[in-house]
């Protein structure tokens, strides 16, 4: 087992969308690395990227070139890069994800396929359990977000060679690192709340809540008060999200990146908490 030690010095957090509004529902926080402190210096949406727009299609492919552009960056998204072993024809990750599109012609298709070669089951990969995240990858909540940002997002830019996965592949130092995250997984780590989303003032408040605790840590601070409250008004919750995205990415790069090909992680992947 190999360790990475961290050497980025801007970290992005992701919160993702496979609706058909993905470029709205989209949202992105930006964090520079201060005094081992993460800084959050912006959160903006998918929609306002370069080339993109508020529909999936542009704005997927505007978040894949965006995300290849990054190269001294650590970049956490937030969708499942695989799904369980046992539903894996492929010997390798790459390999899976590349051959991802050929395999499954809709979301529909991808989900019922899972359920027909798990005898109806919904199962969870290694890494679901460990992390806690909420459901299988192909549940009817989260098979919509797979589908699309394995074969959108990230089967671009394996293509391509422009990124590294981890740990599934080891960190390059001329490509931009790339991490999946869960941040109701992160949220439970930490006790807080999972009840933020909504438009009601105790959602906002709660929002607040949060957002308060994870600076109480001491390695997150929002640059802002403006960008503070462009986080806590979003009443969906993803601007926060994206936030929480980025310090667990953040903690994943200053605690080791780990890499070992023999691992059941190498082919399901691994969610950094």
């Amino acid at each position: 087992m190999i360790s990475f030690p961290g050497s980025r010095h801007v970290v992005y957090g992701v919160d993702f969308s496979g609706a058909n509004d993905a470029g709205r529902k989209i949202w992105i926080a930006r964090g520079i690395i201060k005094e081992d402190m993460l800084l959050i210096t912006e959160c903006f949406q998918a929609e306002d990227l370069p080339g993109s727009g508020r529909g999936r299609e542009s704005s997927l492919r505007a978040l894949g070139e965006f995300i290849s552009e990054q190269k001294e960056s650590i970049i956490g998204l937030d969708f499942p890069f695989g799904i369980p072993k046992a539903l894996v024809k492929e010997e390798s990750w790459e390999k899976f994800v590349v051959s991802f599109e050929g395999n499954y012609n809709s979301p529909g298709d991808f989900r019922m396929g899972c359920r027909s070669a798990s005898g109806g089951a919904e199962l969870k990969r290694f890494t679901d359990v460990k992390s806690k995240t909420p459901f299988s990858p192909y549940n009817l909540r989260l098979y919509r977000q797979t589908y699309f940002g394995i074969r959108d997002v990230l089967g671009p830019l394996i293509m391509n060679n422009t990124v590294c996965v981890l740990p599934m592949q080891k960190p390059l130092p001329d490509r931009a690192w790339v991490l999946e995250i869960c941040p109701a997984s992160t949220l439970k780590r930490e006790k807080l709340s999972l009840f933020y989303k909504g438009r009601g003032e105790e959602h906002r408040i709660t929002r607040v809540s949060i957002l308060d605790s994870i600076e109480k840590i001491g390695v997150l601070k929002i640059k802002e008060s403006s960008l503070r409250a462009t986080i806590v008004d979003n009443s969906g919750g993803d601007a926060l999200d994206s936030v929480i995205a980025a310090f667990a990415t953040f903690r994943a790069l200053r605690s080791g990146l780990v890499f070992d090909k023999n691992s059941p992680y190498a082919l399901e992947g691994w969610v950094y908490v």
